[in-house]
């Protein structure tokens, strides 16, 4: 099979395209003939070896793929060959064929897609358990969503909406604003003049801040937010972790809040499950719809990956074997 190898940490330009064996699954494991192969931002930053998780090399990357059952292990009931699935993984999934976790192997209503399987997987399991489990956000409170034109800004833009609330995004470019606008935001600000634009719109505060970003725009919500407010810490896409000023939180009276979903699909699986079944009921009812940004054969993953870290992607990007 086809698949692409990180030989050493470095750009991902050096990523290689070739041939390896193929797969066998484990009793306890899935092998998936892969159909879709999610891109998301952390697999950058794990090639680079600059995310918190450091295999050794070489390794192929990925974190999701979705396809066709080939062969399950002994143990493994809930799935059988021919079956349509998406799979959450560690490692593998930038490959032809992926042996996954049956714990991680979730069968596929016959109304969604391997592509947007993908994309409920990372970037809006991520936005659903920050808005669920760590923030409780409510109906009729207002979000704010930084980076809104990304995969996991565009997914928290729907699902706010699907809760209720209120949704202000932020993007750098008229046209990602306007792809926050499309995914439901009843708002869309540049990042020029924030502060004073939050004054304006959110004048009692910001209750849940969305913030996969860091850098300045940090600072800003920071000072925008209500009493008993959430600001979620969820990324620093523009490479800058931000310091905040402890003082604001007593003052205010907020929360600050991490976020790291992959801690959380491992700590808590039935909790993750229930956020699975949400998510593709709400897809099923048409109230969620994940952007499909670009995409490319698998052996263009380099130049993929390369486009979301310019921070140049508006929602998902996926790659076809």
């Amino acid at each position: 099979m086809k698949a692409i190898v990180c030989q050493q940490y470095g750009p991902v330009s050096g990523l290689d395209y070739r041939d390896l064996p193929d797969p066998h699954p484990g009793p306890d494991e899935v092998l998936i003939r892969a159909e879709a192969i999610g891109v998301n931002f952390p697999d950058g930053l794990l090639i680079q070896g600059l995310y918190q998780m450091k295999p050794e090399t070489p390794f192929v990357p990925g974190m999701e793929a979705a396809g066709v059952v080939e062969a399950v292990g002994d143990n493994v009931i809930h799935v059988r060959p021919g079956d349509r699935v998406v799979s959450l993984l560690q490692l593998g999934g930038y490959a032809e064929k992926v042996v996954a976790p049956d714990a991680g192997v979730f069968a596929l209503p016959d109304s969604m897609s391997f592509e947007d399987a993908c994309a409920l997987m990372c970037a809006w399991g991520t936005s659903h358990h920050a808005l669920r489990q760590r923030a409780h956000l409510k109906s009729g409170e207002t979000l704010l969503v930084l980076g809104g034109a990304g995969s996991t800004g565009l997914a928290a833009i729907s699902i706010g909406k699907a809760i209720g609330a209120h949704v202000i995004a932020v993007a750098s470019t008229p046209e990602k604003q306007q792809a926050c606008m499309e995914a439901g935001a009843d708002l869309a600000l540049p990042y020029d003049g924030l502060r004073e634009q939050l004054k304006a719109h959110a004048g009692r505060g910001v209750d849940v801040v969305f913030d996969p970003v860091g850098g300045p725009a940090f600072d800003i919500a920071s000072r925008a937010m209500a009493r008993n407010g959430r600001l979620l810490v969820v990324g620093f896409a523009s490479g800058e972790i931000p310091k905040l000023p402890v003082n604001l939180v007593l003052l205010k009276e907020y929360a600050l809040i991490g976020v790291f979903w992959g801690a959380f699909t491992a700590k808590e699986p039935e909790a993750y499950a229930a956020n699975n079944r949400e998510l593709f009921d709400w897809h099923s009812q048409g109230l969620i719809k994940p952007r499909i940004d670009e995409r490319q054969p698998l052996s263009q993953a380099a130049s993929a990956l390369q486009r979301i870290l310019d921070r140049g992607a508006i929602g998902k990007t996926i790659l076809i074997p």
